[in-house]
């Protein structure tokens, strides 16, 4: 388990994960030593599993994004799943119950690219795609307590 400061560390880990011990340290009211040995525990347990940055997207020419929920076609279901590991635009993907076994996140350049890519597991797959107009909730961690 976590307690309040481990929930405090994340949190502002969370919000930016270029914090200096000295900021963690400041934000906790613990010393720097304490900080990294509860960081280096967290990270030992697994809670913490790496330090990352958020890049634009739009930086790189990729004007829109999609939810693809995926159906393979009977026996088709490991080569559609190597089809989207095999595309790059594919930014997430999560294998899920119910109709749709894929409910995947692409990031594309234009409509064309998006129809040119998605023919490359049309074969395999059946495929309804919605474009994102805007995302209200940013991926975040559920509470922690």
């Amino acid at each position: 388990m976590t307690d309040d400061i481990d929930q405090l560390l994340i949190s502002a880990l969370m919000e930016d994960s270029r914090r200096s011990l000295k900021a963690l340290a400041q934000i906790s009211g613990l010393s720097s030593p304490s900080v990294a040995e509860r960081l280096r525990k967290l990270e030992e347990r697994g809670v913490l599993r790496s330090y990352t940055v958020e890049v634009d997207p739009k930086a790189f020419g990729y004007q829109l994004q999609a939810i693809v929920r995926i159906r393979p076609l009977p026996g088709q279901l490991q080569e559609v799943e190597r089809q989207i590991q095999g595309i790059p635009e594919f930014t997430e993907c999560d294998k899920v119950t119910g109709d749709d076994c894929f409910i995947a996140r692409m990031c594309v350049r234009s409509m064309e690219q998006l129809d040119t890519l998605l023919d490359r597991i049309n074969s395999y797959a059946e495929t309804s795609t919605a474009i994102v107009k805007k995302t209200p909730v940013k991926r975040r961690l559920p509470p922690m307590a």
